[in-house]
């Protein structure tokens, strides 16, 4: 089960006596943990942490687990014993953990932190059997978008729109932890208001930086080619990585070659636009963009990317900034590509 299915069921869930959280993502290690804790002890994490016991794997030895394991809490009738970082202390003690998880104890719940879990392993295989494994790992894609778009409405009851959603991983990067952190600012930020939109996530979350790429994506799209390129300079010549600034051209451009394929294939090309996730408010711009470059360039448009993106990995020895200026010119459609 992965720990987005299990924060979303865990109030309907039984936690057995033995649950395993495994994988690299240490926002969802943490949400899991804490909802553990609240199931069984009926209390947060933080909430003087009361019949909660934790440990670091590489400085606890077994005998020290088993007594808490054993020992009866003096604040209520039932404990949750969680080993942080536990790699090392399964590997030296995974046959009496097998046997552990055969008798485990009636009153407390025995919590795993790893990052492997090699699902083929016997005590694994125990654990799936008796217990709970919990896998952590990292988002991606469509389940990122969901995951953000469902935290914004249980945690903050705010609709985070789909497009201001894919926008912040652009921005923000895939970390859920930091993730979190900049919608609570979003959250606040726009108060009463019911939802989180586009302009929301440039304002907030990219600062001004986000916003001048903004400015030089629009001015490209509109035909204002030298507002792009001093926009382009000024976040070179404060210190924007030439990296991030292609992922921005990148975030947008990308969607109006999918575009222009389906127009190809017979779609119109609002159509076109609207199914390859265009944000709306800006599909009649990019529309006329495509048309006003024509049918070569805006055919070119994912060759270019493509080619831009391996000239910046050291594939051109032109400066970086040279490369990108190169690129805004040719998607311009002001020479061609």
């Amino acid at each position: 089960m992965h720990a987005t299915a299990f924060l979303g069921d865990a109030g309907k869930l039984d936690i057995p006596p033995v649950v395993v959280l495994h994988g690299p993502e240490r926002y969802l290690l943490r949400a899991a943990l804490e909802k553990i804790v609240e199931r069984v002890l009926g209390q947060g994490e933080g909430d003087d942490e009361l019949g909660l016991a934790r440990f670091e794997g590489s400085n606890v030895d077994l005998k020290t687990i088993v007594d808490e394991l054993s020992t009866i809490s003096m604040w209520g009738d039932r404990r949750v014993i969680a080993v942080d970082e536990a790699d090392p202390f399964v590997s030296e003690n995974r046959s009496a953990l097998e046997r552990y998880i055969d008798k485990p104890a009636k009153k407390s719940v025995f919590v795993l932190m790893v990052k492997s879990w090699p699902k083929t392993t016997r005590l694994a295989k125990r654990v799936a059997q008796v217990g709970l494994d919990i896998e952590c790992s990292p988002l991606k894609g469509a389940a990122l978008i969901r995951w953000l778009t469902d935290l914004a409405r249980s945690e903050h009851g705010k609709q985070l729109e789909r497009d201001a959603a894919a926008l912040m991983v652009e921005l923000a990067g895939p970390e859920l932890g930091l993730l979190a952190q900049e919608l609570e600012k979003l959250a606040a930020f726009v108060g009463e208001r019911a939802s989180i939109g586009v302009d929301d996530v440039r304002t907030l979350v990219g600062g001004w930086r986000a916003e001048t790429t903004w400015v030089m994506i629009d001015a490209l799209r509109t035909g204002n080619l030298p507002l792009a390129l001093v926009s382009l300079d000024k976040l070179l010549s404060a210190g924007e990585a030439p990296q991030k600034i292609l992922g921005g051209v990148n975030f947008v451009f990308r969607k109006l070659a999918v575009a222009t394929e389906l127009a190809r294939q017979g779609a119109a090309l609002n159509t076109a636009l609207a199914q390859a996730s265009c944000f709306p408010s800006e599909i009649q711009s990019s529309a006329a963009y495509l048309r006003r470059v024509g049918r070569q360039t805006a055919e070119r448009i994912y060759a270019l990317l493509l080619e831009a993106d391996g000239d910046m990995k050291g594939g051109s020895r032109l400066s970086e900034q040279l490369q990108l200026e190169r690129l805004l010119v040719r998607l311009s459609g002001r020479v061609p590509g």
